[in-house]
């Protein structure tokens, strides 16, 4: 036996209502703040999404608004009752809801299935509903029945956030185009590190590095190959910072529609570079 499982074996036993660790350092940590982040976030879009008012100032549009359906489609959208927000919100919800990086992130810290590193190696963990949604019950099954098995809807999922990216560039770039001119305003700024971000982090994703490279079984049989495999492996470079990523949008993309909120409603003032 290693060194390292004689120091595991003499470790002793912490138990987390009935998963069994041998970690004694603060593994909560990270889980606790996945939830108090994801679900503030979670919260702050649905108001956000249902408000239908505020969400453009000038050339500046909220990203949680974007495309502007009643702009884009005025016969059909310009007396829809409710907001433009629950028709385009759905399509990236989708898109993080089934990433990777976040079914682990709140695997652990919403369904704490397991609570980060912890293992079930007496069998007597308790199941809650969500432990018992996610195949902790009779019989695990990961992610091949359902429900679980409806995560694969994020290779398709992501189609529809690489069009996102560039109808969000559309509106960085309109950002930068007032009546008078061209003018820099600080929210032209938000809103180009918005759709910056927002494009590290869909292709950073695991879908599109496996369009790139992953489907393939030969890297040098021809040119197409190749080019292919050169690819993949510069996008394995953005795959690895995926998590980096995907904070650092979420985080602003919610700033983002503040921004624009706020500027909007008179409580904070746009100023203008040049």
């Amino acid at each position: 036996m290693s060194d390292s499982l004689q120091a595991m074996k003499s470790t002793p036993l912490k138990s987390t209502q009935g998963w069994i660790t041998f970690r004694t350092d603060a593994w909560w940590v990270e889980p606790l703040l996945t939830l108090i982040i994801l679900g503030s976030f979670g919260m702050y879009a649905t108001w956000a999404a249902l408000q239908g008012v505020n969400y453009q100032w000038g050339p500046y549009l909220s990203p949680f608004y974007s495309p502007n359906l009643v702009e884009w489609f005025p016969q059909w959208f310009g007396s829809w009752p409710f907001s433009p927000a629950v028709l385009i919100l759905p399509f990236p919800l989708v898109f993080r809801a089934t990433c990777y990086y976040y079914r682990k992130a709140y695997y652990r810290s919403f369904f704490t299935s397991p609570p980060a590193c912890a293992v079930d190696i007496t069998g007597q963990a308790p199941k809650s509903p969500l432990a018992l949604l996610l195949g902790q019950g009779k019989g695990y099954t990961g992610e091949t029945a359902f429900p679980l098995i409806l995560q694969n809807a994020h290779r398709y999922a992501f189609y529809f956030a690489a069009l996102f990216i560039f109808i969000l560039g559309y509106d960085a770039i309109k950002a930068y185009v007032w009546t008078d001119g061209f003018h820099v305003g600080v929210g032209s700024l938000v809103l180009t590190i918005n759709v910056a971000l927002l494009g590290l982090y869909t292709f950073s994703c695991h879908s599109w590095r496996h369009l790139l490279g992953g489907c393939i079984d030969c890297f040098s049989c021809d040119k197409m190959t190749q080019v292919r495999h050169k690819a993949w492996e510069r996008q394995s470079l953005l795959n690895e910072k995926h998590m980096q990523f995907a904070w650092a949008s979420l985080l602003w993309v919610a700033f983002s529609d503040i921004y624009v909120r706020l500027v909007s409603s008179g409580v904070w003032t746009d100023y203008r570079l040049f």
